[in-house]
């Protein structure tokens, strides 16, 4: 994975289709350009890059406008991407008819993110999925493996 996020059409699905859809499925079509992508991925300069059932990665770019006083990528840059990946995979585990939402999410920083990182990999994986709550866990990386920090997240699962 080399590549950034494709220029693509962003907005919001209608609640209507989301219902219809595997989570899978929803995730697959929207990484297709067949749905909308989510309206903050186009600031924040990031979006899907790999989907499987139980493991989404999104890759992104920060730039300047990402940065802190300080000189660096600030935190909510990694913890937005680890907080979309983590919260993705919950979803491609999910039947027809069932959203989530984030109940709790803690990030653990590791290294200073730079404009030196062209290029950052979010991968979240299950560790449980239930009925009404799922679990995941995220790494945000380099091309090389670095590591930059990683998470992890409780999500609530229900009806749409």
């Amino acid at each position: 994975m080399t590549d950034a996020p494709r220029p693509r059409t962003y907005g919001v699905t209608p609640l209507e289709v989301m219902k219809t859809l595997s989570g899978l499925e929803f995730l697959q079509r929207m990484a297709a350009g067949e749905l909308p992508a989510p309206p903050m991925g186009e600031p924040m300069g990031f979006g899907l890059a790999k989907i499987a059932k139980g493991e989404v990665t999104f890759s992104g770019k920060p730039t300047a406008n990402h940065y802190n006083p300080l000189g660096t990528v600030h935190g909510g840059y990694a913890a937005t991407l680890l907080d979309s990946c983590m919260g993705c995979v919950i979803h491609s585990m999910l039947e027809p008819g069932k959203g989530y939402t984030t109940l709790e999410i803690k990030i653990n920083y590791v290294r200073a993110l730079t404009l030196k990182v062209p290029l950052v990999l979010a991968t979240g994986k299950i560790i449980h999925i239930g009925r009404r709550a799922a679990t995941s866990e995220g790494r945000l990386v380099d091309e090389a493996g670095t590591l930059y920090a990683h998470g992890t997240t409780t999500c609530m699962i229900f009806d749409l």
